[in-house]
């Protein structure tokens, strides 16, 4: 529609606003109390034009129609009087917050309006500074209600609210009380949002005039949120997400946003060090490096497969490329794998065997068409939060929401059925689902025809999974297992997300591919019009470090080490020779360096000593092994094993790229300097390689990148100079002409057939049982709070959020124990034991525990065994039989 402003004719879409289209006419409005994500309010008054024959309006509500003739500079006067009032009830210190900190400082310097001379001081209402983030000056709130309605609408957690009347209306936590003991999650949305400044960040640095910003992607989950960085003089001062960012839309979470403190940590790695007499010794960079070049060259020299390494899901991967690189070319053998082992490698087999690629099938923007999302075994709002939000927004906008879960999550809370199988039942439960997609007519017989093998095999198998039986197995009643296949099944379009609640388990493998299904007994992937099957990646790289080859069996671009043709390319490129032998698995090159076969054992950003399943065995392992090497930012208790220790950089002093859990490449930009003393992992190995006679040739991670994307098909045609012009993109990306492929598989699945493969697997019993001596099942997960060891949110004000782990027990268990909150507890297993405080809870079912693993002192993971899932050896992390004693 046209409509004229100020004289010029503008044309916006239907449906826009006033305010939308006096900035397509080039021109800016005060909005205290508008924000684009939110829900319009026009309660400030601040954005008043005036329409001809009708007089003023609040441009942010007024829709814009064809022929208005709109005065926005006839105008000023009225806008003026609204910021003015609004400065009547505040203090002269509102106008004295850097205009780059509040939208009303700025504001009222466009407009020339002041703090009136002499007029009497309103009220205090005074300050709440409890919270570790975020501090709330109440004389400064002008009551706009644009934080109450980002925490409610783009956060979702409601943990805020407007309290008091007239001028005395300020914001306050919902549940009153100090803000630290608010059901806040400290995303810092509301920070962001505040026009005023009346919500900030602690301390005075962020007051300074900015230096730098840097837009950078964030290094804890992976979601792979955009964030933009400010600096002065190497300091961080702030962490904001970036406006437009890719996946997190301008939203946060508490790691994110808040959680870089760690960098300046007074225990940071700054010096290698060399164990010396059993002691742990300070060393130079030349020390260190030639220490291990000397010793990595007799273990090449007498017996490559001597070698390991342990790369890493948290460093970039043009340093993931050199890490295999080095063990291949450098070393002679595959002994090369990533955490993705302890996670999700049975997504990458699951996924490849059913479609083609191990990765997420669909973009995670494609929630926003989805209108019926299956969330299986993850918890988004602790683990990945900024994809919890927008899973709640988007059930809030009307989109059937079903939970598999054992544990009453967030997110189950809002299901429309929440499903609580017994850990271990998962497959018999999609089996069971499956099955009444077929009864009930709700499969898609003609996709399945076109696009899929072994239909007629998975019928027979789904003969058995009726919802009686799957009951008998599950525990899940008969009826919600039925109500869940119809939501699924009647939605036009559904979407699927998992995580570890899937894949760590004995049949982990097997759950995801009969998980998968679902989507293709729906036509709901690839051809078809629904969400796909996505995986939740843990860890901010753990996709990329599989991509780029840290895997035994598979080089860059998920080539297999067998394929002649593929290995011919990179001999070529790297001009050596390559072993044909996959290498050794994680648990395989601990078995190994505890049976004398392994010599050496390189560990890159890894606390495997905290996160591993049966820690006791894994100690056992370093202890035996003659050479580990260890990369960290601190002294972890897999550093302080270690006989050399790197000290390396973090995420925010590298570049290179992630790459995220829909498959985004996406640019990583250093905001600061590492510390004096630390490198990069990606300069350690060039070090090591160079004193061991090798070049390892890709000077920068540029370079790196350009030299995968040479050999790796599926990346090629990524590099950073394109990721710097264009932003990020979804591999495959085959050629510079490719715009990527954020929806995989549209023409056909990439499987050698160009079908799908149904999988027909039956369901197994888990590796572990309970019995009288250990009754109760323990899950393990992560907390939102917290990282995976913690090692970096432990050395930051999240510490102050959560300050130790727990194990959480329900209600009657804990009465039955003769157990209260806060009680100490010692768990034991088969495997180990540990001592916690109880947290008495309902999100568990009775006989089940929940314990989070951020805390390497709670020895959670001495509990979990070493069964794993038999096609790729993930540990089975979600159930382990316990008992639980008091400890008092």
């Amino acid at each position: 529609m046209r409509l004229v402003i100020d004289g010029r004719q503008v044309e916006v879409p239907s449906g826009a606003t006033l305010l939308d289209a006096v900035g397509a006419a080039g021109l800016v409005l005060p909005t205290l109390c508008h924000d684009d994500r939110l829900t319009t309010v026009a309660s400030c008054r601040t954005c008043l034009v005036d329409i001809t024959g009708r007089g003023p309006a609040a441009a942010c509500s007024t829709p814009a129609e064809e022929g208005l003739n709109v005065s926005v500079n006839a105008s000023r006067q009225m806008r003026r009087d609204a910021l003015q009032s609004i400065v009547a009830g505040l203090p002269p210190r509102a106008l004295e917050v850097p205009a780059d900190r509040s939208e009303l400082a700025r504001q009222c310097a466009d407009y020339g309006v002041a703090a009136i001379p002499g007029s009497p001081a309103p009220p205090e209402r005074g300050l709440d500074h409890s919270h570790p983030y975020v501090k709330l000056d109440r004389d400064l709130c002008i009551a706009c209600g644009r934080c109450v309605r980002v925490c409610a609408e783009v956060q979702g957690t409601f943990a805020l609210t407007l309290v008091g009347r007239g001028a005395n209306t300020v914001v306050a936590p919902g549940t009153g009380g100090p803000w630290a003991e608010s059901d806040c999650v400290s995303c810092g949305a509301c920070v962001d949002t505040c026009p005023t400044g009346a919500l900030s960040e602690h301390g005075l640095l962020n007051l300074l005039p900015i230096e730098r910003r840097t837009l950078t992607t964030c290094g804890y989950c992976g979601v792979g949120c955009s964030l933009e960085v400010s600096t002065r003089d190497n300091e961080i001062m702030t962490v904001r997400p970036a406006t437009g960012g890719s996946v997190n839309r301008g939203h946060a979470c508490v790691k994110g946003r808040f959680a870089h403190g760690f960098l300046g940590a007074a225990d940071r790695l700054t010096t290698p060090l060399i164990r010396k007499n059993g002691t742990l010794t300070p060393a130079t960079w030349d020390e260190a490096t030639g220490y291990v070049a000397a010793r990595l060259t007799e273990i090449r020299n007498s017996a490559p497969d001597g070698f390991a390494v342990v790369s890493s899901a948290r460093a970039t991967n043009e340093e993931n490329y050199l890490a295999q690189k080095f063990a291949r070319a450098v070393m002679g053998t595959n002994n090369v794998d990533n955490c993705a082992r302890l996670c999700h490698s049975p997504s990458a087999v699951g996924l490849a065997a059913t479609f083609g690629l191990g990765g997420g099938t669909n973009p995670f923007d494609d929630l926003d068409r989805c209108d019926a999302v299956l969330l299986v075994g993850a918890n988004p709002t602790a683990a990945h939060p900024v994809v919890g939000s927008r899973i709640f927004q988007r059930v809030m906008d009307g989109a059937r929401l079903v939970v598999v879960d054992p544990r009453r999550t967030f997110l189950a809370r809002h299901a429309d059925v929440h499903l609580r199988p017994r850990p271990g039942t998962n497959v018999a439960v999609f089996n069971g689902l499956s099955h009444i997609l077929v009864r009930q007519g709700l499969a898609d017989t003609d996709f399945l025809e076109a696009h899929t093998s072994g239909y007629g095999e998975l019928l027979g198998l789904l003969g058995d999974y009726t919802p009686e039986r799957v009951a008998e197995i599950s525990g899940v009643p008969a009826d919600d297992l039925i109500r869940a296949a119809l939501i699924y099944g009647q939605a036009r379009s559904p979407a699927i997300f998992y995580g570890l609640g899937v894949t760590e388990h004995l049949h982990g493998t097997d759950g995801v591919r009969t998980l998968s299904n679902l989507a293709l007994l729906r036509g709901a992937v690839g051809p078809g019009t629904g969400g796909g099957v996505n995986p939740l990646r843990g860890q901010n790289n753990v996709q990329g470090a599989s991509d780029m080859g840290a895997l035994p069996d598979l080089l860059p671009g998920y080539q297999q080490v067998k394929d002649p043709a593929a290995r011919t390319r990179f001999v070529q490129t790297w001009q050596t020779g390559l072993p044909t032998r996959p290498g050794l698995r994680i648990p395989q090159m601990f078995a190994s360096a505890r049976s004398g076969e392994l010599k050496a054992l390189w560990v890159i950003g890894e606390d495997v000593l905290a996160t591993d399943p049966d820690s006791t065995s894994v100690r056992a392992a370093l202890d035996a092994c003659p050479l580990v090497i260890c990369n960290d930012l601190f002294l972890s208790p897999t550093a302080t094993a270690a006989d050399v220790v790197f000290p390396v950089a973090a995420w925010l002093e590298k570049e290179g790229t992630f790459v995220n859990f829909d498959r985004r490449f996406q640019r990583v930009r250093s905001a600061v300097a590492p510390p004096d003393g630390a490198r990069s992992d990606f300069a350690v190995l060039h070090a090591v390689a160079a004193l061991m006679g090798a070049d390892l040739g890709c000077a920068t991670p540029a370079e790196a990148l350009a030299e995968c994307a040479s050999l790796a098909p599926l990346f090629a045609g990524i590099s950073h100079h394109r990721l710097d012009r264009e932003g990020p993109l979804h591999w495959p990306c085959e050629s510079a002409e490719s715009p990527g492929t954020p929806r995989l598989y549209q023409d056909r699945f990439a499987t050698p057939d160009g079908l799908a493969h149904l999988a027909v697997r039956p369901y197994l019993p888990p590796g572990e049982q309970c019995d009288a001596a250990f009754p109760y099942l323990l899950i393990t997960g992560r907390r939102e709070e917290h990282y995976n060891s913690g090692s970096m949110t432990r050395r930051t004000g999240n510490l102050r959020l959560l300050a130790e782990e727990t194990v959480d027990i329900c209600p009657g268990d804990a009465a039955g124990l003769g157990l209260a909150e806060g009680d100490r507890v010692e768990l034991s297993s088969r495997h180990g034991t540990a001592v916690l405080r109880i947290r008495v809870t309902d999100d568990v079912e009775p006989g089940q525990l929940f314990a989070g693993f951020h805390f390497p002192d709670a020895t959670v993971n001495s509990l979990t065994s070493s069964v794993e899932d038999e096609f790729t050896g993930c540990p089975e992390y979600k159930l382990t039989a316990v008992s639980i004693s008091s400890c008092s």
